[in-house]
């Protein structure tokens, strides 16, 4: 899984640490931590809760992007 960059710059453009946003969704730290790297998919509720808190869609956080997507039609087709 891919590094979440989105998530941190959203974050980060709010002045806010891993610790507060893990507060305000009710996770820990780490588990924050480990969705930024890529090291934990989280459930669809807790990306609904992370959007909410930094006010960003699905898809501007979570979504995938446009050369992932491409290389997943090739190898499909």
């Amino acid at each position: 899984m891919a590094r979440n960059i989105p998530i941190k710059v959203a974050r980060a453009r709010l002045d806010m640490t891993q610790k507060k946003l893990a507060e305000k969704v009710g996770i820990s730290r780490q588990t924050m931590n480990a969705i930024e790297q890529g090291d934990y998919n989280p459930t669809i509720k807790l990306c609904r809760s992370i959007c909410g808190v930094l006010g960003k869609s699905l898809d501007e956080l979570f979504g995938e992007d446009e050369e992932h997507e491409e290389d997943e039609k090739n190898a499909v087709g």
